[in-house]
């Protein structure tokens, strides 16, 4: 498991009650001792968290319990390249069979995605107040929703990392936006996004990522997955071809908007 993994896991586990244990630190990162120390260290150096006597914690000044979400709130994100996001949501669309189960992750290009699926009779697990409200319209879609509390800056419902919230469901697809996307995987700007993504994925037999080209000219945030573990990513012709390059020669699909 490569460090920036391990120190994702790190950071769910504390931000749950804000301390976590070196023995369940063992457990779940299935790493040594010596290891985990190094990690740990630089989690400390960079004020994430606090070593104490038998683990670790979150530092004085950061609540367990964030009342707020890092990035752009959604209202000022969604007017970003939105003629893409919308090409890009109907070529997701398109992607979707009628009648099956699908998993949408709230975001301001997964949304674009919505309209589209009228007439489809989906059934569509998503955490987003605003995808749930786009298709309440449309009658032949039903709709799930996790347990959590609401984050209004995103208008999206969240658990914290290790509360199970999620419906009994299982789809083949995942359809998942993105901060940014580098050579070092998918990223979002904050860990509570990562743990309820990680949550979506565990349920998806495929992985779509919805990103237009400007998520892929920043690397940095919190590691949601490696690139390996994506299907497919529907993006537009801005993407850099380096990247696009990579993607190919990963076996991912590649679908331009």
């Amino acid at each position: 498991m490569h460090s920036t993994e391990r120190e994702r896991l790190i950071l769910e586990a504390v931000s749950d009650t804000g301390f976590v244990s070196y023995r369940a630190l063992e457990a779940r990162l299935g790493a040594s001792p010596a290891t985990i120390r190094r990690d740990l260290t630089r989690l400390e150096e960079g004020g994430r968290i606090l070593r104490v006597h038998g683990g670790a914690r979150l530092p004085e000044d950061r609540p367990a319990a964030p009342q707020g979400l890092s990035g752009t709130p959604f209202e000022q994100s969604i007017t970003l390249n939105l003629p893409a996001k919308q090409a890009i949501g109907r070529a997701a669309a398109e992607l979707c069979h009628p009648g099956e189960g699908i998993m949408i992750d709230g975001g301001t290009t997964t949304l674009q995605m919505c309209p589209h699926l009228a007439g489809l009779e989906c059934q569509v697990l998503t955490n987003s107040l605003h995808i749930v409200d786009a298709l309440l319209p449309q009658p032949g879609t039903r709709v799930l929703l996790p347990s959590g509390t609401v984050f209004r800056e995103q208008n999206i419902i969240l658990a914290p990392a290790g509360e199970e919230s999620m419906p009994r469901f299982h789809a083949p697809k995942l359809f998942m936006g993105a901060a940014a996307v580098g050579p070092q995987g998918v990223m979002q700007q904050d860990v509570i996004l990562v743990a309820a993504e990680r949550r979506f994925m565990d349920r998806a037999e495929e992985v779509i990522l919805l990103v237009d080209s400007s998520k892929f000219t920043s690397s940095s945030g919190a590691i949601v997955c490696g690139l390996e573990e994506v299907g497919t990513v529907v993006t537009d012709s801005g993407i850099p071809p380096d990247m696009a390059d990579r993607l190919r020669s990963l076996g991912l699909r590649l679908v331009i908007a």
